[in-house]
């Protein structure tokens, strides 16, 4: 293999073949660029990531003053987790991945964020399916079982329609948000990456568990297109009981 690229990682899962890559682009000023791939599919590089620190930013800016514990729902390349822990009020971070070579890649520094995580105390790095553990009655955390968050950040599914697995459907719907919201505190935040434009009819559903949602459109540089891109950042808070 040339110096230009290199597979670093390749796995079989039961979601099908995971491949971590490291590309070198020299058009782009000759800077690596990792990149992971599930099948055919592209899931995550790491030449855009602006989407995933915004749904960081963003879901835990809508937080009160105090100290946070906070849940991401897939890791990938640790954008999402390491925008997190970049605020000081996070007191701890609890990763969940279904696919256990992603954990791997950061445990043994095969990816550039691998390192910034696991020496973080406050950050636990977790295998195990988010959709199921959101639907369960203990929760994410296996070592505190109905332990409650003040923020659950998600990046996993490319959007509510465009699904990794057709299981993960029954989560986007009222029953799916509502399970979620038992995990999370009152007046705690859920936020949630898309790679579509606002869905009206989620925003709907998304109402129907929560309150004051909110669809915000993250626009970003595509260098490979000359041009740019756009995301969509969900933000949703769960009630305040009197």
């Amino acid at each position: 293999m040339s110096i230009d690229f290199e597979e670093l990682d390749y796995q079989q899962t039961p979601l099908g073949e995971l491949t971590l890559r490291r590309r070198r682009l020299r058009s782009l000023g000759n800077f690596d660029v990792f990149e992971v791939k599930l099948a055919d599919a592209f899931l995550m590089s790491s030449l855009f990531h602006v989407v995933e620190e915004e749904l960081a930013t963003r879901g835990l800016a809508e937080l009160p003053s105090g100290e946070w514990d906070v849940v991401v729902g897939g890791l990938g390349l640790g954008y999402t987790a390491v925008a997190a822990l970049e605020h000081a009020s996070v007191r701890s971070l609890l990763v969940i991945d279904a696919l256990a070579p992603v954990i791997e890649w950061h445990r043994r520094g095969l990816v550039p964020l691998g390192s910034r995580l696991t020496s973080d105390s406050r950050c636990r790095l977790v295998n195990g399916d988010f959709f199921a553990l959101a639907a369960s009655e203990t929760g994410f955390d296996f070592e505190r079982p109905e332990r409650k968050f003040h923020a659950i950040l998600l990046d996993i599914d490319h959007s509510p329609r465009d699904l990794l697995h057709p299981l993960n459907a029954t989560f986007y719907t009222t029953d799916g948000l509502r399970a979620l919201a038992t995990h999370i505190r009152p007046g705690g935040v859920f936020a949630m990456w898309s790679d579509e434009p606002p869905d009206e009819e989620f925003m709907h559903v998304l109402d129907s568990a929560f309150i004051d949602s909110r669809a915000h459109v993250v626009t970003f540089p595509n260098p490979l297109l000359e041009s740019e891109s756009a995301s969509t950042v969900y933000v949703t808070r769960k009630p305040v009981v009197p």
